[in-house]
């Protein structure tokens, strides 16, 4: 597989809003994964529903939300503080700065800092101290 072939699979996973693709050629196999920016904005994708006879109703756009997901960028255990007995990092309602520890991903026995990729404010925790996450798992909803 050439260069341009990996940047034409890269362009359409970025399309496709892909995290991973896999490519089997000449008994070769190539896996491509993107790491997507916890600073993406959430946004809902209306849908547009058919009626009984088959023609598509109108139906309003939905409100895309205002805010982010800080999502794991890893495989590993989630902790919301830097030691056992140790206050969090962070709560709900919190504003945090760009670069701010947000809370650690311990993986494969190494603690991982995961930062704010910017200014806000923290709308909701999604995991619990100490739950196993997965790569691409969200963490924080982060608001302005």
């Amino acid at each position: 597989m050439n260069e341009n072939d990996i940047r034409k699979y890269a362009k359409l996973m970025k399309e496709l809003g892909l995290t991973g693709l896999e490519i089997t050629e000449d008994n070769r196999v190539v896996r491509l994964e993107r790491v997507v920016s916890a600073a993406q904005t959430v946004t809902a994708v209306p849908v547009v529903p058919e009626s009984a006879d088959g023609a598509e109703q109108q139906t309003q756009p939905e409100e895309k939300p205002v805010g982010s997901s800080i999502c794991s960028p890893m495989v590993g255990v989630f902790y919301a503080a830097p030691a056992e007995n140790a206050e969090a990092f962070v709560h709900v309602g919190d504003r945090v700065s760009k670069g701010q520890t947000l809370c650690i991903i311990e993986a494969m026995k190494l603690m991982n800092e995961i930062t704010a990729e910017q200014d806000g404010v923290i709308t909701e925790i999604c995991v619990t101290n100490g739950q196993v996450v997965e790569y691409g798992t969200e963490l924080f909803k982060i608001g302005r």
